[in-house]
């Protein structure tokens, strides 16, 4: 079996079930520039009708706003960070709801508005990886490592980001909210994942950026939980990691002997 060596420490291991937004690629990169296409239109409508912008209310959402009332950061516990598209419509309906509109068109106009900014997200296709990433994933290709993506975007969606950065070939299976009855901390997305790149959960690591993504794979029963935060905040909310790391150059791949 395969290791991966992360400190002084080594992790048997045959596969790695990966998070995508903000353990594969960059979230801000991508995701903020589609939050203030998002957030401006909605606070349009919100100016409209004389009610206070959702600007105005980011920490509810989450988000986090610099003096000039840009977007600038994300709480990696909120629910932009972990929430499915449907949890985000819903949370951000509600503040049309709250002024007058009724829920139905409340939500008609939201899933609009991120139509526009989805469009705009894939004329720009900002996906960065993260540091190091690549080249960990072509050790992990040399090694004979399997390897999964398991995500709360659509499997579509995420097969579309992989493309975007070169890095679909590495991923044998794709599971996105999708494919499963229940997201994350649920096993069930990991579970489907592990079955379709053949292996047994035990021989399985999970890396990802919340601990929704390590609460599922140590239901799952994955072996070892690593937790990616490259702001070097991790200790405080990844409280189900065995171990994090801040860039992919803390973790190397060693070949079975």
């Amino acid at each position: 079996m395969t290791q991966v060596r992360i400190g002084g420490q080594t992790i048997p291991c045959s596969g790695i079930l990966f998070d995508k937004d903000g353990t594969l690629l960059d979230f801000m990169q991508m995701w903020g520039s589609w939050a203030e296409k998002l957030i401006a239109l909605l606070d349009n409508d919100l100016t409209e009708l004389g009610a206070e912008p959702i600007r105005e209310q980011s920490e509810r959402l989450g988000l986090i706003i610099d003096p000039t009332r840009g977007i600038i950061g994300y709480d990696k516990t909120g629910p932009i960070a972990m929430g499915t598209e449907e949890e985000v419509t819903a949370l951000l309906a509600w503040k049309l709801y709250a002024v007058g509109i009724p829920w139905n068109e409340a939500t008609m106009q939201v899933r609009r508005h991120n139509k526009r900014a989805m469009q705009e997200l894939t004329k720009q296709k900002n996906t960065v990886p993260l540091p190091g990433l690549p080249e960990f994933l072509q050790a992990c290709h040399e090694a004979g490592m399997k390897l999964a993506v398991v995500t709360s975007d659509t499997t579509r969606e995420a097969e579309k980001h992989l493309d975007w950065m070169g890095l679909r070939r590495y991923f044998s299976s794709v599971v996105g909210r999708d494919r499963v009855r229940k997201g994350k901390p649920d096993p069930e997305m990991a579970q489907l994942a592990i079955k379709e790149i053949g292996l047994l959960p035990q021989q399985c690591i999970v890396i990802g950026d919340s601990n929704g993504d390590m609460v599922m794979g140590r239901l799952a029963g994955a072996s070892y939980m690593i937790g990616i935060a490259e702001d070097g905040t991790g200790e405080s909310y990844l409280l189900d990691a065995d171990a994090i790391i801040r860039s992919y150059s803390e973790l190397s791949v060693l070949s079975a002997q």
